[in-house]
């Protein structure tokens, strides 16, 4: 199978690399003054709530103050996923590699790597993502995670913003999304991968990742007609991955 990375004449520079206009200096502030104050204050006395998370449980364990940051866990530690006597909350469809990103969130304001703003240049980057061996990636830092059904690699910040989609956490959409936006070097089969999970798990109003996708898919399609996965993601996406093109 053929794979193609951005690194030709016809790359797409970064895989996803918002504007200057959608990203204005007001939110660069926002999401700065959100990294240096995580969601929780440091004291935490709230009764701890074990959760047992994906088809080959793990489990995590986390304080009831902090979960119901989200809307997602204030209902379902009263709802059908909650065992009260042991409290105890399954959640059998959940990636724990995933979850533990949203823990990470929750307790820190962040997951990682983490997102760190460079006074010096003014922007943000990722937290060891030194590109030592000059391969136009994110050094040391996995970009991609393996999840069960997906077909193959996908984009860590794709699947992440989505589960912050389920458990209504805006800010780390937005976290999530601006960090995608750093990602440099992934090749067209994971994209056009991401692209159609992303599809698959955000709402029809979703005006932020589909439209990050969109714009990337369209400013690069010579580049992603010539790959060889092209057509069968296509196939498999469906008839959205057909109006890209």
């Amino acid at each position: 199978m053929f794979k193609r990375s951005f690194h030709s004449k016809d790359r797409a520079g970064k895989a996803v690399k918002p504007s200057k206009r959608s990203f204005s200096d007001r939110q660069k502030l926002k999401l700065q003054q959100n990294l240096d104050s995580p969601p929780v204050a440091k004291s935490l006395t709230s009764p701890i709530i074990t959760l047992v998370v994906g088809r080959e449980p793990r489990i995590f364990a986390a304080h009831e103050d902090v979960l119901s940051l989200s809307p997602f866990f204030t209902a379902a530690l009263k709802g059908q996923f909650y065992e009260s006597s042991a409290k105890r909350v399954a959640l059998p469809d959940e990636d724990p590699q995933i979850f533990s990103c949203i823990l990470e969130y929750l307790y820190k304001g962040d997951y990682y790597p983490r997102l760190l703003f460079n006074k010096r240049h003014a922007s943000f980057e990722l937290e060891n993502a030194q590109d030592l061996q000059n391969l136009g990636g994110r050094g040391s830092v996995e970009s991609t995670v393996d999840i069960p059904g997906a077909g193959g690699a996908l984009l860590k910040d794709t699947v992440v913003y989505c589960a912050a989609e389920r458990y209504g956490l805006d800010e780390l959409k937005r976290l999530a999304l601006r960090k995608q936006g750093l990602q440099s070097g992934i090749t067209v089969d994971v994209i056009l991968r991401s692209a159609r999970y992303a599809y698959e798990n955000t709402p029809d109003s979703d005006s932020k990742l589909r439209a990050h996708y969109l714009a990337l898919i369209i400013r690069s399609r010579k580049t992603f007609k010539r790959s060889g996965t092209m057509q069968m993601e296509m196939e498999i996406g469906g008839s959205q991955l057909y109006v890209l093109m």
